[in-house]
């Protein structure tokens, strides 16, 4: 999903998701590699990973809360 609106449309999804659940998010925002541990640390959800792809940032997280 293109920038800024990766965490807006995550943070909408996740209660749908159960706990222990994953989900990928792809974005091409750069500020996401910061945002998303942030975002995860403080919602209480887990950032499994991080991965850089030719203008492409995929984030991998667990649904903890």
């Amino acid at each position: 999903m293109p920038c800024p609106m990766a965490i807006d449309q995550l943070a909408q999804v996740l209660p749908t998701l159960g706990i222990g659940d994953t989900v990928e998010v792809r974005t091409d925002d750069p500020g996401a590699v910061a945002d998303f541990p942030a975002w995860a640390k403080t919602s209480g959800n887990e950032l499994l990973q991080i991965k850089q792809r030719k203008g492409e940032i995929r984030i991998i997280l667990r649904r903890r809360v």
